[in-house]
């Protein structure tokens, strides 16, 4: 595995490629959609363009990395953004061309599946960017959250240090994207409860690495974009979230119990853990519900790292992932987390 760089950034006036590497849910929910675009080109001035599976449900892997290869090869396209991610991006990995998109670098954003994408290219050599989907982001009700659209702005046009900050106010339950009224004021927030600090007696700097949790156990069990050497990973900063899917915090624990087992926790001497998803339409947890299930991921995340990595310094309910607001990071990319002043500084 090679150490990653920054691929250079668009300007405000490029063409972006807008692809759906995993799900073409705007072909079925188009209202998120085409805010999203329309922000894309009114709040930040980009052109976006997009591809043949951009809006198809049900097209095939290979077809999906024809579209990738395609943002990829052309020297118009600036900067690549996942429309929403998905389930079965996993499958696209085989068909990349690893050597196209090397001789291509284009920063890529993505959240969710595109896990995936962002650990093919992190092993490629390219620093991604684990954030700012267009229908999730992009095409939030009302208008963006002020805190996800300024780290969005600062990854996409800017290089150097940014600093994270707690949420502001927050929220995770979300509205029928089928439904006009949804997009007719900004959806119900919390107020910011702040990050909770362990082993908080040190500063960390390193390159990140991790994502959805969920993908990234899918990826070691299917032995795809992960080093064979862990030695690769000594340092770096792990950063973790679980998805709408809120899996148990059984299941949470068994999945890192197993990156322990594999001796990789111990790798990364800091850990950011994103603000779970608390709230789904399947599981509408009140809010104390969604408290209890936080609070038990909390101790599922702590009880692995007792047994495994006791020594790590972590840092919960950051504001990455499946949350609102959500702050881009970068994916291979340097994250410095200072214990001591209670500081998040990532490098776009």
């Amino acid at each position: 595995m090679v150490t990653p760089v920054y691929p250079p950034k668009p300007r405000p006036g490029d063409r972006i490629a807008v692809v759906s590497p995993s799900s073409g849910l705007p072909g079925i929910l188009p209202l998120p959609f085409e805010l999203g675009l329309e922000r894309l080109r009114k709040e930040y001035g980009l052109e976006p363009v997009e591809y043949p599976t951009t809006r198809r449900m049900g097209s095939t892997p290979r077809e999906r990395a024809d579209d990738l290869h395609a943002a990829f090869a052309d020297p118009d396209i600036k900067a690549v953004v996942a429309s929403i991610g998905g389930d079965d991006q996993i499958t696209v990995l085989p068909f990349l061309d690893r050597e196209l998109i090397r001789a291509n670098p284009k920063p890529f954003f993505g959240t969710s599946d595109n896990t995936n994408l962002l650990a093919f290219l992190r092993s490629t050599g390219i620093v991604g960017f684990h954030g700012a989907t267009v229908m999730s982001e992009l095409g939030r009700p009302g208008a963006m959250h002020p805190q996800t659209a300024d780290s969005l702005r600062a990854a996409l046009f800017t290089s150097g240090p940014y600093e994270l900050s707690p949420a502001e106010r927050w929220r995770d339950v979300s509205r029928d994207w089928a439904d006009p009224a949804t997009f007719d004021a900004e959806p119900e927030t919390r107020p910011g409860t702040g990050w909770t600090w362990v082993n908080a007696d040190r500063v960390v700097e390193g390159r990140g690495w991790g994502g959805c949790l969920e993908i990234v156990g899918w990826l070691l069990m299917a032995d795809r974009e992960t080093a064979r050497d862990l030695s690769e990973y000594n340092g770096g900063v792990l950063f973790l979230e679980t998805s709408e899917d809120m899996p148990s915090a059984t299941e949470v624990f068994r999945t890192l119990r197993n990156m322990g087992e594999r001796g990789l926790l111990r790798r990364f001497p800091a850990l950011l853990m994103g603000r779970p998803r608390t709230w789904s339409f399947e599981r509408p947890n009140s809010p104390e519900e969604g408290a209890r299930y936080a609070a038990e991921q909390r101790e599922a995340v702590l009880r692995a790292l007792r047994d495994y990595a006791p020594d790590t310094l972590v840092v919960f309910d950051v504001d990455l992932g499946h949350t609102d607001p959500q702050f881009v990071v970068p994916y291979g990319g340097t994250i410095r987390v200072d214990g001591t002043a209670r500081r998040i500084t990532v490098t776009y």
